[in-house]
């Protein structure tokens, strides 16, 4: 029997307040007490038994009672109202907030494998929305609240202080809490810089304690979760015989040889995917005592792609370190970054060609032996089996791109307390990068009539600078029931980019092996080096937040700033916001005992925004003109001339918001609600508009001349089981949706078209426009209305003159409507057909634990949008490229078919494929989707065995990522990120997201 003690204690939350009802339970005996209302409780518990401590919003926390008086502080839960919220130079509670900022729930995020900060918190925040690259080493696009401009939807990072990027260099272990600044309120405070929303990242520092080790290990196992389903050889060779039949054609002589041996049989996706690997190892050592705290962390982070010859590998080094002494405290944050790259060059891309690429075709072949353009024998389309579909294997194998990103990011800070609620702090970053590629080709080609290369080799060498200096005066003082925090400041930013490049042909061998040194080639060198970026800014920054009785809230904020991209008239810009909030609960007439909070909030602001900029594109340059000719005796000079005409009027994009939300907590802040609608007037973007020709030049200049609107409804809310000392079971479930409305108001005077009509659009190609009353990127196409199954069918489609619309066609050929009514099927019949657009997103994450088990599922979900299936519009081309394996194509005994007839092109049948494959609403599919985003289960060791190896938590866990896409996408992934902005949801072979099978274990000791 053990011997009883009676333990005393006061539990705290961070920011000291006493935890008021917390549950204090003896884990052995199950005997528990509720702290009182200064936090301190009294139990008898057996010596060195575990005590369980959990109050509603904070992390349970399990400690060992050693003594007889303990003092413990809870974490706060991600998402409560008490919990303190980084908005840029302060924090503030975040029931204390007047603007619209996300708190991401690091617990959830940290469940997901990912390479990079972006990929972990998708589905997590509304108005974030988060398309994943896919490939080891990308980056994730992100969108805060719909995009802005036509040119960059990246939103500014802050982190630690230090404003940079959270690109794939930065290891997500190493981040302790992420904020995302939504609104001008929220984010005013960054002026010129958050136009596109601001992500501040806080990573993890030491605790006043003895050092604490903490380690973890994830192994993962990744797959392509689906492929194209495309015929086989024997498949194939049936159905292009009967396509060459149906026209009266003889096979091309290598087809026909195939049909009689049937000796090649490539799967090509299976050639070219694997199953993948990550590997994910930190480890870190943190402490502290009254006066200073550290942390140190070390990560190495390694995945081999699903994809061949694509790999990835990241090691990082972190330095967290603080110290106090009488008023001052000093610090710093400093990480160490390496990262490699590997992956074929040459433009190939594996997900496009793979399922194109004809299976009768081998990846090697003795008919190319002889060849000198491809001396290992490659296997491409030749004459006699025309495809010009290239093998993806062969360009591995030819092409190798290697990159190595080397890269410091830090900031040492000084803060002052100059007397009773005043303090001075000074900060000071960098962000230092050296980037190294390099590119390797050897002789050969990969696609049927390339040209043959030759060897050669190229490299690059990039430095960045990113240096930051700071001077900020913080204010915070009480005055009876008259609250104010304030914050001003200077700021300065200077950002420098320079390249060196270098090439040469012709590569010296040795026993058939290549030197892979500039200097082993004997070609001509060919180098060059710039300073393509190279500007300053500098701003003055200032902030008050006022309430008064804890019910009244108001922040006014504002900024100015001044950049070197613009001309000396428009270098200073001025950034305002204004955000008031009242907390109804307060009140005296407020008496609903089930609503623990109540605040209603609204804010109004302007934002900046010019990252789309080159550092002095409103400065003209001229070229040198070698052969002028002029005068009398017209001799040859060398001249110059403007290369291009240029815009000094450019300036600032402006960003004008307008937000209302209301805040809850309700059931003794069990639930927490927030609902929020948000409008943003987008003006002054940067559009490229045409000029005549005769005013010379090249290129036409950057005009702010656009306006885009962006507006929506986000809503959240979180419910948190009671705690009882008698139910060991305890979870939790979150949601979140957002919706998004997104309109081009304005792009400037483009003129008018052939016919005399405004051009009031931006096109990336001739169906997908950016046009005034309009999404971005919405499809313009030529709608279709099924097959034609007769040729009575064809006969009866006459225009108002009694004229056949479609008169070249054929049974089985695409009936096209004449939306125009002209009796004509051209591009004047194009109509819009739907947006890439989601006009709604959606987040769900359920936690359970029992005991020493704990689940969690986390489900994302994209609906309204549209997508434009390239693959598939290839492969039903019928023009050199394999079959879908479910075709259903016209046939005489298959009137009913869906798909177009099988037929090839001929003087007396020309038109198959351009009626084949137009660009229509064919190939648009619904974007919608709902993914199982991740489920993990968790064990965590018990603490009777856990003392015995002298740890203080450790855990095990298995988790599957992706396990489930429900969508009715044809394609690989409906998570497709696209070409660039007009062109988000056009899918010409998007990386997909892979299917992971991670085991971990996490431990603290």
């Amino acid at each position: 029997v053990f011997a009883q003690q009676q333990i005393k204690g006061i539990l705290k939350s961070p920011s000291g307040e006493p935890l008021s009802g917390a549950t204090v339970t003896v884990k052995s005996t199950g005997k528990s007490v509720m702290a009182d209302a200064k936090g301190m409780f009294m139990i008898d518990a057996p010596q060195g038994s575990t005590l369980m401590i959990s109050s509603v919003g904070f992390k349970p926390k399990e400690i060992t009672a050693t003594g007889a008086e303990i003092a413990e502080t809870l974490d706060l839960v991600a998402g409560s109202l008490n919990e303190v919220v980084v908005i840029g130079y302060q924090s503030v509670r975040k029931k204390d907030l007047t603007g619209a900022a996300g708190v991401v729930n690091m617990a959830d995020a940290n469940k997901v494998t990912s390479q990079s900060v972006g990929e972990a918190i998708q589905g997590l925040v509304p108005g974030v929305t988060v398309r994943n690259g896919g490939a080891p080493g990308s980056n994730s696009a992100i969108e805060i609240r719909g995009v802005s401009n036509f040119g960059s939807s990246a939103p500014l990072y802050v982190i630690d202080g230090m404003l940079t990027d959270a690109n794939t260099t930065i290891n997500p272990d190493d981040v302790a809490s992420i904020q995302v600044l939504k609104d001008a309120s929220a984010a005013a405070i960054y002026g010129s810089r958050a136009g596109n929303g601001v992500i501040i990242i806080t990573t993890k520092k030491g605790k006043e304690g003895p050092a604490k080790i903490n380690f973890s290990s994830r192994y993962s196992i990744q797959q392509i979760p689906k492929k194209w389903d495309v015929m086989d050889a024997p498949q194939f060779l049936k159905t292009i015989q009967q396509q060459y039949q149906n026209s009266g054609t003889a096979l091309p002589t290598g087809i026909a040889a195939q049909v009689a041996s049937n000796t090649i049989k490539t799967n090509w996706q299976d050639e070219i995917y694997r199953t993948g690997q990550v590997q994910d190892y930190n480890v870190g050592v943190s402490g502290g005592s009254k006066s200073m705290n550290y942390l140190v962390s070390a990560g190495y982070y390694k995945n081999k792609g699903v994809l061949i010859a694509n790999d990835f590998d990241r090691a990082s080094l972190r330095i967290n370190s603080e110290a106090r002494k009488g008023r001052l405290t000093f610090g710093e944050n400093i990480l160490l970054s390496n990262s490699n790259g590997k992956n074929p060059g040459g433009g190939v891309n594996a997900f496009y060609e793979a399922p194109l690429s004809l299976p009768i075709i081998g990846v090697k072949g003795s008919q190319y032996n002889g060849i000198p353009s491809n001396p290992a024998g490659w296997g491409m389309g030749t004459s006699d089996v025309p495809s010009y579909s290239s093998n993806y294997v062969a360009n591995t194998n030819l092409n190798k791109q290697t990159t190595n990103f080397a890269k410091l990011v830090g900031n040492a800070y000084v803060d002052l307390k100059l007397f009773n609620g005043l303090s001075y702090r000074f900060n000071a970053g960098a962000e230092v990068s050296f980037d190294y590629f390099k590119e390797i080709r050897d002789t050969g080609i990969w696609r049927y009539a390339n040209q043959p290369p030759n060897t050669s080799i190229g490299e690059s060498r990039q430095r960045y600078t990113n240096l930051l200096l700071e001077h900020t005066l913080n204010f915070n003082k009480t005055y009876g029931k008259h609250v104010i925090s304030a914050v001003a400041g200077f700021s300065r930013t200077q950002q420098k980019r320079e390249v060196v490049r270098a090439g040469r042909v012709n590569l010296l061998t040795a026993n058939g092996n290549l030197f892979t040194t500039i200097g082993s080639a004997t070609g001509a060198l060919s180098a060059d080096g710039n300073t393509p970026l190279f500007w300053r800014s500098h701003g003055y920054l200032g902030r008050v937040n006022y309430t008064y009785n804890d019910r009244y809230l108001l922040t006014l904020t504002g900024r100015i700033d001044q950049d070197s991209r613009f001309g000396s008239d428009f270098r200073t810009g001025y950034f305002p916001s204004v955000a008031a909030a009242w907390r109804v609960s307060k009140e005296d007439f407020f008496k609903v005992g089930w609503i623990s909070d109540l605040k209603i909030r609204g804010s109004y602001g302007k934002l900046g925004f010019s990252d789309v900029l080159g550092s002095w594109d409103y400065l003209s340059t001229v070229n040198v003109f070698p052969r002028a000719v002029y005068g009398v005796n017209q001799i040859p000079v060398a001249g110059v001339y403007q290369s291009l005409i240029v815009n000094r009027d450019i300036h600032w994009e402006s960003r004008t918001q307008k937000n209302i939300g209301l805040d809850a907590a309700l059931f003794s802040n069990r639930l927490s609600v927030s609902v929020d609608a948000y409008n943003t007037l987008s003006e002054d973007v940067l559009v490229f508009l045409p000029l005549a020709n005769y005013l010379g030049g090249s290129g036409n200049p950057a005009v702010n001349a656009a306006t885009i609107r962006n507006k929506g409804i986000e809503f959240s809310a979180t419910y948190r089981s009671r705690a009882s000392s008698s139910n060991p079971l305890r979870w939790d479930v979150s949601a979140n949706f957002t919706t998004i409305n997104n309109k081009v108001v304005k792009v400037g005077n483009r003129g008018v078209d052939a016919s005399g009509n405004k051009v009031d659009y931006l096109e990336a190609t001739n169906f997908i426009r950016a046009q005034v009353g309009h999404s971005i990127g919405e499809w313009f196409v030529i709608k279709s209305d099924g097959i034609f199954k007769s040729q009575a069918d064809i006969d009866a489609y006459k225009s108002k003159t009694g004229a056949l619309i479609q008169p070249k066609a054929k049974p089985g050929d695409v009936k096209y409507l004449d939306a125009n009514g002209d009796g004509i099927i051209n591009n004047s019949d194009r109509q819009y057909a739907g947006s890439p657009w989601p006009g709604l997103q959606a987040g769900a994450q359920f936690n359970l634990a029992y005991h020493q088990f704990s689940l969690n599922l986390q489900l994302v979900g994209v609906f309204g949008n549209k997508i434009y299936n390239d693959i598939r519009r290839q492969l039903d081309s019928y023009s050199l490229t394999n079959f879908r394996s479910d075709l259903n194509a016209w046939s005489p005994t298959n009137t009913n078919g869906t798909d177009a007839r099988l037929a090839v092109n001929q003087s007396s049948d020309p038109t198959v494929t351009t009626n084949s494959m137009a660009q229509s609403d064919r190939w648009l599919e619904s974007g919608s989707y709902l993914r199982v985003r991740n489920l993990e289960l968790a064990y965590a060791l018990p603490q009777s065995l856990l003392s015995k190896v002298n740890f203080s938590n450790a855990r095990v866990y298995v988790s599957g990522q992706n396990l489930l896409t429900i969508t009715k996408y044809k394609g690989l992934d409906p998570d497709v990120q696209g070409t660039g902005i007009i062109s988000r949801g056009f899918d010409a072979g998007n990386w997909p997201s892979s299917r992971i099978i991670s085991f971990g274990i996490q431990a603290d000791f």
